[in-house]
């Protein structure tokens, strides 16, 4: 995605400050921003907006402020930029849990907005291919497991080892041009129907 095409959306109360992020961003190529200046309803509006990424600015933020911040973090999905003037241990540990991609402490400079901007990006999608990752993974385990549950019902009705269960099952799945995973999945659930006090 071009730089240029990013729908940056500003999150700030404060109009001198957003002034000094927008320029930034429009010095550094970014030319679709839209700023809210107004913390009421702030999860719809984002959601009405859909921006590629957000930039939040919080002068000197109380603990519930940040906590609600991060709660919108958890939501969105987006790579967010967080500046905040001073903060704590807490704090900093408590915006990476929730997902902020670059959380700034008293950086807000005009040419920092780019190559924060950037990194935010960076980090929200390196994370974002990680989970995805981690989700394919839990799924090969799943399908593993259903798998091993069919080969174990056709080794105990056929009488088969188990790679001739497996085969069987290769063979029933080519011939139907189907996945194994489906064919299992079908065996595991038309047995759980067959015998619903038995194991499998």
């Amino acid at each position: 995605m071009q730089q240029s095409r990013l729908n940056v959306l500003v999150i700030d109360e404060n109009r001198i400050r957003v002034a000094i992020i927008e320029e930034g961003l429009r010095d550094a190529g970014y030319d679709q921003v839209t700023v809210i200046d107004n913390m009421h309803g702030l999860a719809r509006r984002i959601a009405d907006l859909n921006p590629d990424v957000i930039v939040i600015d919080l002068e000197n933020p109380n603990r519930d402020m940040l906590e609600s911040m991060f709660q919108l973090s958890r939501a969105v999905r987006r790579p967010i930029a967080m500046f905040v003037d001073q903060s704590d241990e807490a704090s900093i540990e408590a915006a990476v849990e929730a997902g902020v991609s670059a959380y700034i402490v008293d950086g807000l400079k005009q040419e920092r907005v780019r190559p924060i901007l950037k990194m935010a990006i960076s980090r929200f999608n390196a994370f974002a291919r990680l989970n995805r990752e981690l989700e394919e993974t839990r799924g090969e385990l799943e399908g593993r497991k259903i798998i091993d549950r069919a080969k174990g019902l056709i080794m105990r009705s056929r009488g088969l080892s188990e790679d001739e269960a497996y085969a069987l099952l290769r063979k029933t799945a080519m011939n139907q041009n189907r996945k194994i995973i489906d064919i299992a999945q079908g065996l595991v659930t038309a047995a759980s129907l067959l015998d619903p006090g038995g194991k499998e």
